[in-house]
């Protein structure tokens, strides 16, 4: 397609006709900035008002039966009764609007609905910067920037706490059966509470369904973490209609596999190993940090149950004397180690590490940076699910190398595993 051909398409497909663009023109200086056009007195602005009212007159017309200037059947003596002013907050800045009212007062505007203080999209704006971990006098801030317009604390709480209502249905919504692989960890934020500040624990389950696509099953606020807390945890999954899963993915939080068999007896606890490296640098000097961290990756990526031991021993034997501590850990949580040297190769890229559920973290700790003390629980909840969705938007793909584990999964669990 030519440009002159594609240019004449992209004019045809526009639908306000040229007569009427003619007369906004004549409104405009001769060589139009983008101050006329798109400022706060701009006719953008100015037609969106405009329109919005004119809108409001055929709604209320619908509404009373008859066109405005005719008059009322004698059945149907309701009329119109004038105007009510309202400034709502809009992308272009403040829009001074005139509301017609009836008589009856029995007509409630579908466009510009009672309470509204903002126009559509401009919310989404307040949700996507209050998303993006902005502190609600960083939003102020910016809103202000933008548009001009200066915003209240307590409308950016009011559209914020519609979120809540959305957080419970997604809280409460029903899972699938079975999900191959469990991940859980657990996020600590401040909270401010009974007027004092304390830390509090965000457990956070995140379960691959047969498909393969990662999917955030819920998130939990406790004051702290804890192997009984998971247990109400699993709990709450498995009456959201879960029955089991093949592996859970977990930290080396005392009790917490013991929380996760009590409700899924079936399923096959693997400590994670990045979190297992992690407890174990926490007794080493910086200097020796590294060197550490070389010795222990030969017992986790070994390639058999017996090498992994026989690379433990040697660890112990070089560090036993300066770190005692981590031989002595990795033997107690031994039992929930070795699963994964059962594993083929394509499984253990999957489920020898919690980077899935790591990586959420992360991104949620980006968030949560701007937000030092939130106000209460439902801040947290709200500023997290609404991350969460930004994040689940690049879920679109299945995790690496699915296929060949999903193979895997069908065998070793056949008994369990859905056909």
């Amino acid at each position: 397609m030519t440009k002159a051909k594609a240019k004449s398409e992209f004019y045809k497909g526009t639908t306000i006709p040229n007569t009427l663009l003619d007369e906004l023109m004549k409104q405009l200086p001769a060589m139009p900035t983008q101050e006329d056009l798109f400022g706060p007195e701009g006719v953008v602005k100015q037609l969106s008002a405009a329109l919005i009212e004119r809108c409001l007159q055929a709604e209320l017309s619908t509404h009373l039966g008859y066109e405005k200037n005719q008059r009322a059947e004698e059945a149907r003596p309701n009329h119109r009764n004038g105007y009510a002013r309202k400034t709502l907050k809009s992308d272009a800045g403040e829009v001074e609007l005139a509301i017609p009212r009836d008589r009856e007062g029995s007509y409630d505007p579908l466009l510009v609905k009672r309470g509204q203080t903002s126009l559509t999209g401009f919310t989404e704006k307040i949700l996507w910067l209050y998303a993006h971990g902005l502190s609600t006098r960083d939003i102020q801030a910016q809103i202000l920037d933008w548009y001009g317009v200066e915003v209240s604390p307590q409308l950016i709480s009011n559209v914020t706490e519609a979120v809540m209502d959305e957080v419970r249905r997604w809280q409460n919504r029903p899972l699938e059966e079975v999900y191959p692989i469990l991940y859980m960890d657990c996020l600590q934020l401040k909270v401010r509470e009974n007027q004092r500040v304390i830390n509090k624990a965000v457990y956070l389950a995140l379960g691959v369904t047969r498909e393969g696509h990662k999917e955030l099953l819920g998130m939990w606020i406790s004051e702290s973490e804890g192997a009984k807390f998971w247990l109400t945890v699993c709990t709450q999954l498995r009456n959201r209609g879960m029955k089991d899963c093949d592996i859970a993915c977990v930290d080396g939080l005392t009790g917490f596999p013991e929380a996760i068999e009590t409700v899924f007896p079936q399923t096959q606890v693997q400590l994670c190993m990045v979190h297992m490296v992690r407890n174990s640098l926490k007794y080493v000097n910086y200097k020796q940090r590294a060197e550490v961290a070389r010795d222990l990756k030969a017992i986790y990526s070994a390639a058999t149950e017996a090498d992994a031991e026989f690379n433990l021993e040697l660890f112990a034997e070089k560090w036993d004397q300066a770190y005692p501590a981590i031989s002595k850990m990795w033997h107690t949580h031994w039992e929930h180690v070795v699963p994964l040297f059962s594993y083929p190769e394509e499984i253990r890229k999957v489920i020898y590490t919690t980077n899935a559920i790591e990586s959420v973290n992360m991104t949620l700790r980006k968030v949560t940076r701007n937000h030092r003390i939130f106000p209460s629980d439902d801040a947290v909840y709200k500023v997290l699910y609404l991350a969460i969705q930004n994040i689940t938007k690049k879920w679109s793909k299945p995790i690496f190398d699915w296929k060949a584990a999903l193979n895997y999964f069908s065998v070793a669990f056949s008994e369990r595993f859905p056909q």
